[in-house]
């Protein structure tokens, strides 16, 4: 009986040990990316178009203190923390025009890109001011696209990341599906909200491949946008904003808070 006293004595104590150990060293993970350097890379769908609030210095790439990236930091209180992430961002441009902060102390990057790369707008706009048909056609081609071409274009971003920043913990955010499908929704025809969610989908595999292809994180945002996409009665996103049409098909700034950002901390 006292042994058995003893044993279970023991073992409780290990228990809370681990227990302890384990709470440390998740706190210990998760303060690595606050303590460090941030770095947040991108297109619109980082810089925050759609959500409002846009930083006057950031000009054309209306980056937006509503978007995930300056939410976190907020948040963290990196070290540092440098805002790059532009509207209309292509793989290309994250090459040329976004790397400079990253160095062996940045601890956390983030980035979007790939959808610019595959006609995301000109897709859209197909969508919205031709046929059904005229609009499948248009995401065909860039689901080809997707699968010829873009997979190098992000592999080359991923490289580089690696190479200026090889302590970082790099989270890279998928797109969210545009719309619920089945419910009364004036706008775009039933068989154009499915084709284009099913591009999202198709956009968010190939990139999630990519990444971990890499030993990157992939951040799916389309469990925290269900039920708040287009259609839903409670969107998350921009339909046609014909006041701003940049901003169409954009998330609000409840989008970024409640759609990007919990799994950016999810991951970080």
């Amino acid at each position: 009986m006292r042994r058995s006293r003893f044993v279970v004595l023991v073992s409780s104590l290990l228990l809370a040990v681990g227990t302890a150990l384990t709470g440390a060293a998740t706190a210990q993970a998760s303060s690595l990316a606050a303590t460090g350097g941030y770095v947040a890379l991108g297109d619109s769908y980082s810089s925050g178009v759609g959500a409002g609030s846009y930083i006057s210095s950031s000009g054309d790439c209306k980056r937006s203190t509503k978007a995930y990236p300056y939410l976190w930091a907020a948040a963290n209180s990196p070290s540092t923390f440098d805002f790059t992430a532009c509207s209309g961002a292509r793989t290309g441009d994250v090459l040329s025009g976004q790397l400079g902060p990253l160095s062996t102390a940045t601890t956390l990057v983030t980035v979007s890109v790939g959808g610019n790369d595959a006609g995301f707008a000109d897709v859209m706009t197909t969508c919205v001011t031709q046929s059904d048909s005229a609009c499948i056609s248009r995401i065909d081609t860039a689901r080809a696209y997707v699968d010829s071409t873009l997979p190098g274009k992000l592999d080359s971003v991923y490289s580089a990341i690696r190479s200026k920043a090889p302590n970082a913990r790099v989270v890279v955010l998928g797109y969210p599906r545009f719309y619920k499908l089945g419910a009364t929704c004036l706008g775009l025809s039933e068989a154009k909200r499915k084709a284009i969610n099913d591009a999202s989908d198709h956009l968010n595999t190939a990139i999630g491949k990519r990444a971990a292809g890499h030993g990157f994180v992939f951040g799916d945002v389309r469990s925290t946008f269900t039920g708040h996409e287009i259609c839903s009665g409670d969107s998350w996103l921009h339909s046609v904003n014909w006041l701003s049409i940049g901003e169409s098909y954009h998330p609000k700034a409840p989008g970024q808070s409640g759609g990007y950002l919990p799994v950016l901390t999810a991951n970080d």
